[in-house]
């Protein structure tokens, strides 16, 4: 196989901040030298890793990632640790705009009980979040938002988590390469002021939530307030929590 050391040049010569760590997973990765050199060339040419690899560390849980899923971030974490705090025994999970059902395989893998579902619009998400969600005992729906989802749940759930697109539709010529080229364009962009997929899911959410149910979503710092005042203006009570070491901001809103 070829030399670590060139890997790593290679890697460094076209950008990768992290080349040793990325060039020591593509060989521990690789099943013959002409594949490693495949994946090499191809996260050379930009490819993300998570895509070149097919797969994504996310909440110490190994989340396949399909060519022009997205990819799961290390910020959205801080998400799940705060929906996680919130969850109670036998707790209804949903996680909307799941992409590859990160977030809710994570939740899946808490300690109490979870009956989780989860749902995208994407056919290429949905059938990437079915081997992730399903191995965790879940379920996944293909359709918009609320639209594919059992209708028993009305009222039932406890945890709806949305990490919605946020990205300003102005905006998206300004994220790296690696999103703006490789991801889902509806996995970015969130319109306008890039809150409009969160609107429609506040707006629908006290259909679904029971009675004390939390929704969270993870938005920017500088959206955060006016996240507050969709949530408010939907009847949720809702607050702020940030995590600087993180760089995330989680905006939660409770069902009165």
């Amino acid at each position: 196989m070829e030399h670590v050391s060139l890997i790593v040049t290679k890697l460094r010569e076209a950008g990768c901040v992290f080349a040793e760590e990325e060039a020591q997973l593509l060989v521990s990765e690789a099943r013959t030298p002409a594949h490693l050199a495949a994946m090499v060339d191809r996260r050379v040419a930009g490819l993300p890793l998570e895509h070149v690899v097919g797969w994504a560390e996310f909440c110490g849980v190994r989340i396949e990632v399909d060519l022009g899923v997205f990819v799961p971030r290390r910020r959205t974490e801080f998400l799940v640790s705060q929906a996680a705090a919130l969850i109670r025994h036998r707790a209804v999970v949903v996680d909307l705009c799941c992409g590859s059902g990160a977030v809710g395989a994570a939740l899946a893998a808490v300690p109490e009980q979870v009956e989780l579902h989860a749902a995208d619009i994407d056919p290429v998400a949905v059938r990437c979040a079915r081997r992730n969600v399903i191995a965790s005992g879940g379920h996944v729906y293909e359709g918009d938002l609320y639209e594919p989802l059992p209708a028993r749940l009305r009222g039932h759930v406890d945890i709806l988590v949305a990490n919605t697109p946020y990205v300003p539709t102005l905006a998206i010529g300004l994220l790296p390469p690696e999103a703006r080229i490789y991801e889902a364009r509806e996995a970015l962009d969130g319109g306008a002021d890039g809150l409009d997929v969160q609107r429609r899911v506040a707006q629908a959410a006290r259909l679904w939530l029971a009675p004390g149910g939390h929704l969270l979503v993870e938005t920017s710092e500088r959206q955060a307030t006016q996240t507050m005042e969709i949530f408010a203006h939907s009847g949720l009570t809702a607050w702020v929590v940030t995590s600087d070491e993180m760089e995330a901001t989680v905006v939660i809103g409770t069902m009165p």
